[in-house]
């Protein structure tokens, strides 16, 4: 079963508080479940995290790359300034799915650039707890074609598509 890291940037632990007219009511621990329940269905090991600090995410993104671990990234606010993250992702190792819960491009100007998107496979963005769904379904597709190697679905001896 390939092990898949969705990791969360600030302020998605206080999903189901957060301006729930924006980001819905489902909670941090409703994401995970719904997560962690696609992952089986696709015969993925699903780990979520949240955090609001840049300096563990980055830690997480090297443990992934270290592992050639797929990730599902929803980077927040880390999304439209984060160089450190950027730089951090761009030597990943295995797929990359950016995603987002509402859709950055038609909330405030300010949101509608991501630094990360140039070194993800893709985007997945305002679909609410089904981006993350959808996310996950690329992710188990990309793994597949590349040969759904061991541990993080890279192929072997490369990077994953880009």
């Amino acid at each position: 079963m390939t092990r898949v890291m969705v990791l969360n940037g600030p302020n998605l632990g206080r999903l189901g508080l957060r301006e729930p007219d924006v980001y819905g009511t489902a909670t941090l621990d409703d994401l995970a479940e719904t997560c962690r329940e696609t992952g089986r269905k696709l015969g993925l090991a699903v780990e979520v995290r949240q955090t609001d600090d840049e300096a563990e995410m980055i830690g997480w993104v090297h443990e992934a790359i270290d592992a050639r671990t797929p990730v599902v990234l929803n980077p927040a606010a880390f999304t439209h300034y984060s160089y450190a993250l950027r730089d951090a992702l761009a030597m990943r190792t295995a797929p990359l799915i950016e995603v987002h819960l509402s859709n950055p491009a038609a909330r405030e100007e300010f949101r509608h650039t991501s630094v990360v998107a140039g070194v993800a496979n893709g985007t997945v963005a305002g679909f609410g707890l089904l981006s993350y769904q959808l996310a996950l379904q690329a992710i188990a597709e990309l793994c597949a074609a590349a040969g759904g190697a061991a541990a993080g679905g890279a192929a072997a001896g490369g990077r994953a598509p880009r």
